[in-house]
């Protein structure tokens, strides 16, 4: 299948540092010449989206990952609804983006996130802040507080959308799907406590619903490796194993496509 006769698109995963992976398989597109004319991303993948499309190579991708430190008790808050203020993290990407809006991406960029008043699912239009929409899009809820645009609060995109495929089924005739979400290998043992629980039924009914739209992939590449890593992974040394994991899952998926 030559992949670039058609107009392409690449959806990419919410899964917090496993979003790397999402990078890895960019740097192999890069590669191989395979360059899409549209990208949708929830969440980490919103955020590999935007700096790809702004530009950044999978390597510059890496290193900004590397550069947060998620955890840094600056972070923290005790007057928002979360662990962590959501705005904390402003300045980062604004160091990369400035007041640049989605529409002024390289590449055509749909973004999403969950409206937590009206409980629907927002893709960003162009006239967006792209910090204040990739800030919306990764407010992982219950770490994170709520982020705020134009007075509507917004949590994950990956809450009602996590895996945006649906995005470019319009617009796109081949679409490479990356989902980096998979289900963590637990045992018995992992399942002692109402959080431990309540949080796998969200894993199974989040990868549950995701898993409806596998089919809408041309070339799904899904690393079952990572279900080995948390979705907040700090370790450099693990992100840049996330990193080549995806790079290696998708040089090994191609040649079947390609075939």
């Amino acid at each position: 299948m030559n992949l670039q006769t058609k107009k392409l698109g690449l959806a990419l995963s919410g899964g917090g540092s496993k979003g790397l992976a999402h990078a890895g398989v960019l740097k192999f597109l890069l590669e191989n010449n395979i360059n899409p004319q549209h990208i949708a991303g929830t969440s980490a993948g919103a955020i590999v989206a935007a700096l790809y499309s702004f530009g950044k190579s999978p390597e510059q991708i890496l290193a900004f990952f590397k550069s947060i430190h998620f955890f840094y008790w600056k972070h923290f808050t005790f007057t928002k609804p979360g662990l962590i203020d959501s705005n904390s993290f402003k300045q980062y990407f604004l160091d990369v983006f400035k007041d640049a809006k989605i529409g002024d991406a390289s590449i055509k960029l749909s973004i999403t996130a969950t409206n937590m008043i009206n409980g629907s699912s927002m893709v960003f239009n162009d006239d967006v802040k792209i910090v204040d929409a990739i800030l919306a899009s990764s407010a992982f809820p219950g770490i994170l507080s709520p982020y705020k645009i134009d007075n509507e609060l917004y949590n994950d995109g990956g809450i009602l959308n996590n895996f945006p495929t649906d995005l470019l089924l319009d617009s796109c005739s081949t679409i490479i799907g990356v989902y980096v979400s998979s289900i963590q290998n637990i045992s018995e043992d992992d399942l002692k406590s109402i959080k431990s629980v309540s949080s796998r039924a969200f894993d199974l009914l989040t990868f549950y619903n995701d898993s409806q739209k596998f089919n809408n992939c041309n070339w799904l590449i899904k690393p079952e490796e990572l279900s080995n890593y948390s979705t907040f992974e700090t370790s450099k040394s693990k992100m840049d194993a996330i990193f080549k994991i995806g790079y290696f899952a998708a040089k090994n998926s191609f040649p079947v496509l390609s075939k």
